[in-house]
């Protein structure tokens, strides 16, 4: 007998032979307990996963010879020829080989024929997601309503790709990668019934390179076995599948750790024998690190996936927090650079070169072999020494900002030291609003001659020659919770205006009666056409129709017949002029059918038959029902629309500005600033939002 792999001798048989995909196993098991069996199933998920398996078991608990169950005897003769693939009530379809119309027509086709053995006829459609749109539309009907003796199983490895009509006729069932340490429990019973020898390192470094699928799991222990004659060990494991010896990870590290670049280098060249590919070295490095982080939070959190926990403690104890974190990040850093880098292995040591060399100098980790002083290095050092022996240059004022609320001196009589102010706690204002403030010193004002230090503007200074610099008082250096220090009295100087001689002077050998040269880019202006221009932009301004003017108060609130109107108005389909009448009308009377309703006579030019009948229409239409308008044109005494609208736009606007003038920061810049509140630029937030 030819040998069978052992993806498929160890094929779950029945749901008790499952391994993990538990929400997916309790779902159905309950409902064939309960007989409560849905006619179209899908299931998606990565590849082996599941999928298949779970379809063939559902057709055994459905075709068992004892009944429907979930769980079948295995024994009977539909069971067996179920496991063996020769049922011939289970239509198992490659999808990605019959994506054609034609072929799911024919499909179809079939559907109405009873099952020939079995209790139900079940279609299992794999890689669903392969089939074309028209196919897909000529499953719908069916697929919505088979026969009671037809169940459908679809999988996929896309789910994205379904229509959504498909989608709403299944129940959906997603299953779950597995883990490596579910891969590995696997692994070890297989392993132990099959007598094979194994070292658990080994299988964990199966577990992590099937990432999440069982059935690549076991294809790679097929392979390790025969690879290793007969045995499951971790260096024949490492070998085959090219991954990195932990071992030359942890001599890196160490190198790090002891700061000595030689035996970094060294480490290099060991590992640089094997070809690695150095994006995976990086790789194993930052996962190496992501554990002592975990180890140095949390030691107990530390997994033995790679037999190394030891290692990974010993490590959390010898490298401090804070160079764990600046390692993982550089490495992170140097994963993104090192495609740039002209040579993949140049790029890997420059990584590490950086880890070492930007390490704290002046700590007890600091590297023990230090780095061979070179040219640059040394004129840098030299460049720092003539600079802190040369004389400081004079400190440059710059020019004045609005400076922060919260650190703000208070004003005094004699000149004190700047002292922080503690930041005040804001209260909630009712009103969100937006203002423009201006400060003394945004204003054009010319300094005056002897100005007072809290009122003296500064501008930008003029920086002198050393020689012709004055002698400056000392000034205290700002910190985060002060302010910047007023401008001394040399720096509010006017700036004098250069004179024509020392213009003539700066620019010799030049006469102002010369032509200058010519240009050949220069193109002369059409006066005429800009003329036109300027009119027709003075016409089309001209034509924009002026702002409506708000309408003054009501001379009483809106009640009754009033009030109605105001809460009917909004609900109503009008806009345009025929909104803007009725915004200015108010309900008088209402006789039946018959309404009677005052217009505003200030709007009486935009009101005529055809917009009575529009706003007619408009009730007809809300109402639904025919209804009489009449409109006289007389003021109205109660509250219109237009005017509640009005009101609350003044009420906003009022309480806009209560909220800005009771800002304590505001008040703080009012106060110690002399800072002016702009009041035509004060908007409440939900006005500039409608605007924008």
């Amino acid at each position: 007998m030819s040998y069978q792999v052992l993806a498929r001798k160890w094929r779950p048989r029945s749901f008790r032979e499952m391994v993990g995909q538990t929400h997916v196993l309790k779902a159905l098991i309950n409902a064939l307990d309960s007989q409560r069996l849905h006619h179209a199933y899908l299931f998606t998920g990565t590849r082996g996963v599941g999928k298949t398996t779970i379809a063939r078991i559902i057709a055994k608990c459905l075709n068992c010879e004892t009944g429907i169950t979930s769980s079948p005897c295995g024994e009977c003769s539909v069971c067996r020829e179920i496991d063996e693939g020769r049922f011939v009530d289970l239509i198992e379809i490659d999808a990605a080989s019959r994506t054609k119309v034609e072929d799911t027509r024919e499909l179809l086709d079939n559907v109405q024929y009873a099952p020939s053995r079995g209790r139900f006829k079940v279609y299992l459609i794999d890689e669903v997601h392969m089939l074309s749109s028209h196919s897909f539309n000529a499953l719908l009907k069916t697929l919505e309503e088979p026969p009671p003796y037809v169940k459908f199983i679809l999988a996929t490895t896309d789910p994205q790709k379904l229509p959504a009509t498909i989608l709403s006729r299944c129940l959906q069932f997603s299953l779950k990668n597995m883990t490596p340490e579910r891969v590995v429990e696997h692994l070890t019973h297989v392993l132990t019934a099959e007598n094979v020898p194994f070292e658990d390192d080994a299988l964990w470094l199966l577990g992590r390179a099937a990432d999440g699928s069982m059935r690549d799991a076991m294809s790679l222990t097929d392979q390790a076995i025969a690879f290793g004659e007969g045995k499951v060990l971790a260096t024949d494991v490492r070998a085959m599948l090219g991954t990195l010896d932990h071992g030359q990870v942890y001599d890196v590290l160490h190198s790090l750790i002891e700061g000595d670049a030689k035996a970094l280098l060294e480490a290099v060249r060991h590992l640089a024998e094997q070809g690695p590919d150095w994006n995976g070295v990086l790789s194993e490095i930052l996962n190496v690190l992501h554990r002592v982080a975990i180890a140095q939070a949390l030691p107990e959190g530390v997994d033995n996936g790679h037999g190394d926990r030891d290692r990974v403690l010993a490590l959390a104890q010898a490298l401090p927090a804070e160079d764990v974190q600046f390692y993982y990040q550089m490495g992170l850093i140097g994963r993104r650079d090192l495609p740039l880098a002209p040579d993949p292995r140049g790029g890997f040591e420059m990584v590490l070169l950086r880890m070492l060399a930007f390490r704290p100098a002046d700590t007890a980790d600091a590297p023990r072999q230090p780095l061979k002083p070179v040219g640059i290095s040394q004129a840098t050092v030299d460049s720092a020494n003539s600079v802190a022996a040369a004389p400081k240059p004079a400190p440059v004022v710059a020019a004045a900002v609005v400076p922060a609320p919260a650190a703000a001196p208070a004003p005094a009589p004699e000149p004190a030291p700047v002292a922080a102010v503690a930041e005040p706690e804001p209260e909630p204002a009712p009103v969100v609003a937006e203002a423009v403030v201006d400060l003394p010193w945004n204003d054009p004002v010319e300094p005056e001659p002897e100005p007072e230090p809290a009122q003296q503007p500064a501008v930008e200074p003029v920086l002198e020659t050393a020689a012709e610099q004055p002698e400056l008082p000392p000034m205290p250096l700002p910190t985060p919770d002060s302010v910047v220090p007023e401008a001394p009295e040399w720096a509010a100087a006017p700036i004098p205006e250069p004179s024509v001689a020392d213009v003539d002077a700066a620019t010799p050998g030049m006469d102002m009666d010369d032509e200058p040269p010519l240009d050949e880019d220069y193109i002369e202006p059409d006066i005429d056409s800009a003329y036109s221009y300027l009119d027709e932009l003075a016409s089309e301004h001209a034509a924009e129709p002026a702002p409506e003017p708000e309408p003054e108060p009501a001379a009483a609130p809106a009640t009754g017949l009033a009030l109605q109107w105001l809460e009917l108005f909004p609900k109503l389909p009008i806009s345009g002029m025929t909104g803007s009448i009725a915004a200015n009308c108010t309900l008088i009377a209402v006789d039946g059918d018959h309404w009677l309703m005052h217009l505003d006579p200030a709007h009486s030019a935009l009101f005529n038959a055809t917009q009575q009948r529009r706003l007619n229409d408009a009730l007809n239409q809300f109402h639904g029902r025919t209804l009489s308008l009449t409109i006289e044109l007389i003021k109205p005494e109660q509250e219109t629309p237009a005017q509640a609208a009005s009101r609350r736009r003044a009420n906003r606007q009022r309480e806009a500005e209560e909220s800005i003038h009771g800002d304590p920061f505001i008040q703080q810049m009012v106060q110690q600033f002399g800072a002016v509140v702009r009041h035509d630029t004060i908007e409440p937030v939900d006005a500039l939002v409608a605007q924008g």
